[in-house]
Order: structure tokens, then sequence, then C-alpha cells
């Protein structure tokens, strides 16, 4: 489902709900939030005690009666009410006082591509928890397109990745409307893992759950291709001993440990390709793939997708926060629709 241009127009604020990152755009202010979906919460009193970026850090850090919990996974609320909760901690007073001034409050959210009407409504109620008396949604497809700057009202191809937490989503956009889409359950979450498991099984080593990101900035430079380095350390706890420990990793075990979840994504790129007609196909051998979502940034991930699919690979400016800039876009009427001039008689 994707409102109109002219509805959007109408809202307020709108949000996007990431399995990974929250953020919100507030019409005439701007981006004003953009933290981590994350909140802690004290299971005796049932306070909430940190969101955002604090929330995070205490992830595997805390005592018992702490839980970090995450209400969004895979673009859907999952828990509304600590979704609400987290998201008014996050607006602040002074935001959310400003908004509620506004008459008949409207606002927009990114679903995921083929959401289900329990994964809409959840955002629905999520927003009108807020204060909201209409809330509009819109494919995160179309939102990322358009906020990667992608000329998706004219008659001509261009294709997205939109590179998620929890999930990858690929779609040939013309005339401002999905083509043919796909939504791959695999995200940078799913690689993460494999380079957890990885080390599991081949170093008897535990990695805390913050450190697999330095590894990957390990890879950075030449990234997944074998021109990266070599070996880089990383520090952990021994299986059998639980004492801490540090291994030199080789870096290209990874990078094939690695390319077993990407190879799904390459699988639906190819499914997408296959399905679309050879106009538009012909139309991406120039303009090849428009990668987004925090995920696009993995090193080297562009290079492996020009080589598997001999298209050109494009990473946008700002790659997590294209969804919300384009919801920022259609807000503010930035974006405006293709007009057919009348034939002449």
């Amino acid at each position: 489902m994707t409102a109109s241009l002219e509805q959007l127009r109408r809202c307020h604020f709108a949000v996007d709900l990431g399995a990974a990152r929250t953020r919100v755009y507030v019409k005439g202010a701007g981006l004003v939030v953009d933290q981590p979906s994350v909140a802690a919460v004290n299971t005796r009193t049932g306070a909430l005690i940190a969101v955002g970026e604090f929330a995070e850090k205490m992830t595997g850090r805390t005592p018992d009666y702490i839980r970090v919990v995450r209400p969004v996974t895979g673009g859907t609320v999952v828990d509304i009410e600590m979704a609400q909760r987290m998201l008014r901690q996050l607006i602040g007073d002074r935001t959310r006082r400003a908004l509620r001034r506004r008459p008949r409050l409207r606002a927009a959210a990114c679903t995921p591509h083929d959401a289900d009407p329990l994964a809409q409504r959840a955002a629905i109620e999520t927003l009108v928890g807020l204060g909201a008396r209409r809330v509009e949604l819109v494919d995160t497809l179309i939102a990322a397109a358009v906020g990667c700057g992608l000329p998706v009202e004219r008659p001509e191809a261009t294709m997205i990745m939109v590179c998620g937490a929890a999930a990858t989503q690929v779609a040939v956009l013309s005339l401002g409307s999905i083509v043919r889409a796909e939504r791959i359950p695999v995200g940078g979450e799913a690689v993460d893992a494999a380079i957890v498991q990885h080390l599991r099984h081949q170093h008897e080593l535990m990695l805390p759950s913050q450190s697999v990101r330095p590894l990957q900035l390990a890879l950075e430079g030449n990234g997944l291709t074998p021109q990266g380095p070599e070996v880089t350390e990383i520090h952990g706890r021994d299986v059998a001993t639980g004492l801490a420990r540090s291994v030199k990793v080789d870096t290209a075990a990874v990078r094939r440990a690695i390319q077993t979840p990407l190879t799904a994504v390459l699988d639906g790129i190819g499914k997408v390709l296959r399905d679309c007609p050879p106009d538009l196909v012909a139309d991406l051998a120039d303009r090849g793939i428009m990668m987004v979502g925090g995920s696009a940034l993995l090193p080297g991930l562009d290079q492996m997708l020009r080589q598997a699919t001999g298209m050109p690979v494009h990473i946008a400016e700002q790659p997590e926060l294209c969804a919300v800039e384009g919801l920022g876009a259609m807000l503010e009427g930035r974006i405006a629709p293709m007009v057919l001039d009348p034939l002449s008689a």
C-alpha cells in the first residue's frame, strides 16, 4: 500500500521504523531522530530505563532485572506498546507537544514490500498511539528510491536494492510503481551470524555481539575481494575455558563464510531480472543497481554484485538515510508527479 503524493503532503511527520534504527522526519524541521531501535526495561517495575544508543550499549551487559528489547523485527512492529514508549522517548517532549498542537495530526510510515495486513496495522497503531489521527503507509522501496534521487516517475527502468538488517528487498521501478520485486530474508544480521558461527566452529571463540562490526571494518578497503587484508586479530571468549582469548583470523575464510547468506541475495536479484520485461532489463544494463540501506556499506558487497551480475552497481551517498529522506521529500512537496500534456487536436 502506497499513499498518493497529495495525501503525503498533508502529513506532519514521517517515521522509518527499521529493525536496526528508527528515524523520524518532522515537516519543516528535517530529520530529528536517528537512533537504534532498542529499549531497556526494568522487569521488576516495568519502567523504561533507556532507549536508543545508550540502550544498545547495554546489550549483553545488564543484570537479571534489566531486559534489552527490540520492538521492531524485520521492519515489522512486534511489540506495539514498547514501540510507542520508545518513540515517545526518542522524539522528546518538546517535539511531541509541537506535533500535538497540529489540527488533525497526520503521519507517514515506511512498510516493507508485500507487508501483510497485520504488519501494516501494527505500524498504524504505533503512530496512532503518538497522537496521529491518520497514518499513510509508503512502500520502503518507493521511499528509498525517491530519497536517493532515482527518476522513479519516468517511463524507464530503475533498480533499487534496500539492504536492511533483517531482510534485503530488490525491485525494478518504472512510472512511479513497482514492476517486479523480491524480498529476501537475508540482511546484515545474517552476515553477522555467519561470522559468529565461523569463529565458534573454526576457532572455538565466542564473539561478543558488538564485536562483529570491528571485524567487518577490518575487511574494508578491498573488502570481500581476495585483495583484502590477509589476517586480522579479534578478541573473544574461549568456548571451552570461558577465558578471554585473542586469535588471528584468516579473512579469506571469513569471506567464504559470508558468501553463503549473500548467495541468497544474488538469487533474488536473478529472479527479479528474469521476471522483468526485456525492455526494462535493457535499460538496467546501462543504469545498473542502486544500493541503499545500512548493510549496503558492507565492505566489498558492491564489487561482488558487480562481478556476479555484470551490471554497474552504485551505493547511494547516504544509504542508511534514503528511506526517511524520501518520505521527507514527499512531505515537503519536493516531488512532483509526472503530468502528461494533452494531445493537441
